[in-house]
């Protein structure tokens, strides 16, 4: 079966990721869940609200916003990239990477992906054309702009120097910071047929720590981009394909010399940071990052259950099963909350200490697919018809 990955959208990320048919009739594989009544403790407040182009429409592309120093950095599919005060929402400024055609024709669409980051004075974002970009984060001018090895489908990650991109075809980039030249290219190896989508590298000590399609985790020395080593998380079981799919499409966490990890079809995986050792696993899967803190795992998985373990374990603490199958974001910890948006536009504000719904409210009729980010004592979340929303609580 030689499908690659970049067919699979039309497929493979609706049927798994949706919780729908593929051919969106009423003989749907699964349910989505009636949206739970909650009763709410506290009303979280809109501060503003604005919009960044069209979104990310119909495709599966993670376009997560990003802050630094009293700035959100915003991004729509097209090539609209707009920096905006953190504070108010006003435009600071505002570019287009799309590619002009002609004095007559319209503009061929940039196919930004993955989100973006900002690091020192550049915001950072690949697209699904395999060009990577760095823009000035004073004025959005381009600084400089590589073109990698492949559709660049998670979000950039700049540290030491580098700036690391992981590709759609397997392939793990260190690109310069300052010009952008690509400095090494480690294989990672892949599988005929794979989720749409890539991990982001984490990185600590000297290596970066990144997932693959092939169902392992590999750590490479981010200086010469060697492999250090690699662990195998997911193994390739099932009758079907699609039972076969062993992503680790999540982006690792490390903590205290630990490596967290989670696989589509897999386990959830507490290695040894310096060796790979597996110090123990959970047989649970997702696509969602995952978030660890004070001792705790939180992560919505396949199934769109929200879940909080311990790390010494991975023992369940609790589980919350009321959103079943409603396409949630990955979470994310504000306030003392995990909050989650679902693909009808809902945010659904969940306690940490039991699981129970606190909170929840309507936001945007487009819905969600990244997850919200925590901007000082800010929720920030992007909807995906290119609408950008802060809250406070």
């Amino acid at each position: 079966m030689q499908l690659r990955k970049t067919l699979l959208v039309g497929w493979v990320s609706v049927a798994l990721l949706s919780g729908c048919s593929l051919f969106n009739s009423e003989e749907d594989v699964v349910k989505m869940s009636p949206l739970p009544k909650v009763e709410n403790q506290f009303t979280p407040t809109k501060v503003w609200s604005k919009s960044v182009g069209d979104g990310v429409g119909d495709f599966y592309s993670h376009l997560r916003p990003a802050w630094q120093d009293s700035t959100i950095y915003a991004a729509d599919r097209f090539g609209i990239v707009k920096a905006l005060d953190a504070d108010s929402g006003k435009e600071k400024w505002s570019v287009n990477l799309s590619e002009k055609t002609g004095f007559f024709s319209s503009n061929r669409s940039a196919q930004l992906s993955g989100g973006l980051t900002v690091s020192g004075g550049h915001v950072y974002i690949g697209s699904e054309k395999a060009v990577v970009y760095a823009l000035n984060t004073e004025d959005g001018t381009v600084a400089w702009q590589t073109k990698v090895a492949g559709e660049a489908l998670s979000r950039p990650v700049a540290s030491d120097g580098l700036v690391l991109v992981h590709t759609g075809n397997g392939m793990l980039q260190g690109l310069s910071e300052s010009d952008g030249k690509i400095q090494w290219t480690a294989n990672l190896d892949m599988p005929t047929l794979s989720l749409r989508g890539e991990s982001a590298p984490a990185v600590a000590f000297g290596a970066a720590i990144v997932g693959g399609d092939n169902g392992r985790v590999s750590a490479v020395l981010m200086k010469e981009g060697q492999l250090i080593w690699q662990q195998r998380i997911s193994q390739t079981t099932g009758t079907t394909e699609i039972d076969r799919l062993s992503d680790v499409d999540t982006t690792p966490v490390i903590v205290d010399g630990v490596v967290y990890a989670l696989a589509y079809n897999g386990n959830l995986v507490a290695m040894d940071l310096r060796s790979g050792q597996v110090m123990w696993k959970r047989d649970v899967g997702s696509v969602n990052d995952i978030i660890v803190d004070a001792g705790r795992i939180y992560m919505v998985d396949q199934d769109d259950r929200v879940m909080a373990l311990d790390t010494q374990g991975g023992v369940s603490l609790w589980r919350q099963s009321d959103l079943l199958h409603r396409n949630l974001t990955a979470p994310v910890l504000y306030n003392g909350y995990i909050v989650v948006g679902d693909s009808e536009g809902y945010l659904h504000w969940i306690n940490t200490t039991d699981g129970r719904f606190v909170a929840q409210q309507k936001v945007d009729s487009d819905g969600f697919l990244s997850a919200p980010i925590v901007a000082s004592d800010k929720l920030v979340v992007q909807a995906k018809g290119g609408e950008v929303y802060s809250f406070t609580r």
